[in-house]
């Protein structure tokens, strides 16, 4: 296990829409290298970013034509690697976006794939046996290449599935099993893939749909024991190289697959979801001020997957990501700041991303850009200041527009604002990596009654009271310290807490 991760603050940076450097309106790694002290002042010593690799940008980039490239409207290798260095001088680790379960459609390995001539590609992707034969419970293209055979794609039809095997054959005439040669053969170059950035200076991979690469496999177990195995090489050829996963299964994704960490998304509805989004919770979300949350619909769900992982690797909470809406599109000022708290204060790596720390507003009703979609609002530029593009880049015309709103966030307005969602942010980054109980995967113990609000926690000697009511609350307490940190008022006294609405205290005992 990475020593490093036990202290790791994870900055997300969408690299085309961080800093431009070059006035080209689309941001680029020389503008992420000018903004390395920023982040560190932030208090972030990682950085995840997403995929820089050529491409032609069909899912913004996770349509990867050339693994080993740098593609060139974001820079060169030799940038990459310059960001790699300049980052390792501030002492912050990045990690690469790796995206093995598909490819471009304009890779060479696929334009080999869908030649008639067989090819050492031939099986590097999920083609059937004929072009009459499209399963429907597959996604598959039709008829677009000379080859007799239509092929899987894992989400755009410009996403071809790269081929793993199948832990359940259903077609035997095209289906191959996971110990095939050829499937054995994905799986080795994606690990020289891996070895090609390692050596050149990454610190490890974020892993892109991570759970999806072996298909058939119902309860992942085929999938698990292929990642273990990419674990077992970077054990023994890069021990300090970490790896993250897009699973949202911790149990599967650390103890099984042997990842340092799995991401605690929203994706399927689960106890992320309850806590900070609406979605299926209507307004019953923990951090909605209007009180009709349940904190139980997340403890029964994450405890027991820290309590069997914690001794393994990380769950990983994050402010944000570029595929889902911000925060802002559902919690006020007040709630975010409580949100963040929480995910500061809690076990695991936690990532911020990128704008969330001065408060970014979801751009709703955004045309798409790069298979953005319902997306695209979460991937605007970055605002730094109230020069043009609010500081993104000099051109006529940026990547995507930036907040029109006079009253738009910017670093510049949010910095030194003492009621800003950055000085909240800040302050609690701080204050975890001060204190070692606040670090990875140390103790933790919820004292809620029955999942109802308020709630605290302990961590050590240290003690996180939340209020997320709209209103005035008690709590009982076996606790009272000194105050490390507080947004709103609260006093202990006499074994009871009474809090100000929307409030967190954190005391040590």
């Amino acid at each position: 296990m990475p020593k490093w991760l036990n202290d790791a603050v994870f900055y997300e940076i969408y690299p085309q829409s961080f800093y431009d450097s070059n006035g080209d309106g689309i941001g680029d790694l020389e503008g992420i290298i000018q903004k390395l002290d920023y982040v560190k002042g932030l208090g972030c010593n990682a950085i995840w970013l997403n995929p820089i690799y050529d491409s032609p940008f069909m899912d913004a980039g996770y349509d990867v034509r050339d693994y080993k490239k740098v593609a060139p409207r974001y820079g060169t290798n030799a940038d990459l690697v310059r960001l790699f260095e300049e980052a390792h001088r501030r002492e912050i680790k990045i990690l690469l976006d790796l995206v093995p379960g598909h490819t471009s459609d304009t890779h060479p390995w696929f334009l080999e794939a869908k030649k008639a001539a067989e090819s050492e590609y031939t099986n590097r992707y999920i083609f059937t046996k004929t072009v009459w034969d499209a399963p429907p419970q597959y996604r598959m293209m039709c008829g677009l290449c000379e080859r007799n055979g239509n092929y899987m794609v894992n989400y755009f039809s410009s996403q071809p599935a790269l081929n793993y095997g199948f832990a359940e054959i259903t077609h035997p005439d095209w289906q191959l099993p996971t110990d095939h040669p050829d499937c054995l053969k994905t799986v080795e170059a994606i690990k020289d893939i891996m070895r090609f950035w390692l050596d050149k200076g990454a610190d490890g991979f974020r892993v892109d749909m991570a759970d999806s690469l072996v298909k058939n496999d119902e309860d992942k177990t085929a999938t698990a024991k292929l990642w273990r195995g990419v674990r077992d090489m970077l054990d023994e050829e890069y021990p300090e190289a970490a790896m993250v996963a897009e699973w949202c299964c911790p149990e599967r994704a650390i103890n099984d697959a042997g990842f340092h960490m799995d991401f605690y998304l929203d994706h399927y509805g689960n106890g992320y979801s309850c806590l900070f989004r609406y979605g299926e919770w209507g307004d019953k979300a923990v951090f909605n001020p209007n009180g009709e949350g349940d904190l139980s619909a997340f403890t029964e769900e994450y405890l027991p997957n820290y309590n069997r992982t914690k001794e393994n690797g990380y769950i990983s909470f994050m402010t944000n990501n570029h595929d889902m809406p911000r925060v802002t599109a559902y919690l006020d000022k007040a709630a975010i700041k409580l949100v963040n708290a929480f995910i500061f204060t809690m076990p695991g790596v936690p990532f911020l991303y990128y704008g969330d720390e001065i408060g970014m507003r979801y751009q709703a009703d955004l045309v798409s850009k790069e298979g953005g979609y319902s997306r695209t609002g979460s991937r605007t530029p970055m605002q730094w200041n109230s020069g043009k593009n609010l500081g993104f880049s000099e051109s006529d015309e940026p990547y995507l527009p930036v907040d029109p709103s006079d009253d738009a966030p910017t670093v510049e307005n949010q910095k030194d604002d003492p009621d800003s969602i950055y000085r909240v942010v800040t302050d609690l980054i701080a204050i975890r990596r001060k204190y070692d109980d606040l670090h990875g995967n140390g103790e933790l113990e919820f004292m809620a009654n029955k999942g109802q609000l308020p709630f605290s926690y302990r961590r050590g000697s240290l003690v996180m009271f939340f209020n997320p009511l709209g209103r005035e609350a008690e709590l009982q307490t076996a606790y009272a310290g000194d105050v490390v940190y507080k947004l709103g008022e609260a006093v202990i006294s006499n074994g009871r807490i009474k809090m100000q609405p929307q409030s967190f205290l954190m005391v040590q005992i």
